[in-house]
């Protein structure tokens, strides 16, 4: 769940029933020839990186903390950097997170 107070007002996190019920969904998902093939891909959806499928890990798109459902529509294969940076990020958020990186990394050249 997110610490910082500028959150407090627009996260309104899921309640525990549909984090339960989606974590467990995500565990048969993992078990799935569908997702077996995503990882075999090897290549981290953010940041477009090579990685070895078995380091590669399931996010929500939508995060089961933001109402996110476990749905192959849903998950993508992503490398453990960016799933730990994006967090409980929506796409925007996140979007918006690698724009600020990007112009603060050109702006201290």
């Amino acid at each position: 769940m997110p610490d910082d107070p500028v959150f407090d007002d627009f996260f309104t996190p899921a309640d525990e029933e549909h984090v339960k019920r989606e974590k467990a969904k995500a565990r048969d998902l993992r078990k799935s020839q569908w997702w077996k093939n995503q990882l075999g891909r090897g290549q981290c959806q953010y940041c477009r990186e090579r990685v070895p499928p078995k380091e590669l890990t399931m996010d929500h798109i939508v995060p089961i903390v933001r109402g996110g459902r476990t749905t192959r529509s849903n998950v993508v294969p992503c490398c453990k950097d960016c799933n730990n940076q994006k967090k409980y990020m929506l796409p925007i958020e996140w979007q918006e997170h690698l724009q600020r990186l990007a112009d603060q990394s050109r702006n201290s050249r």
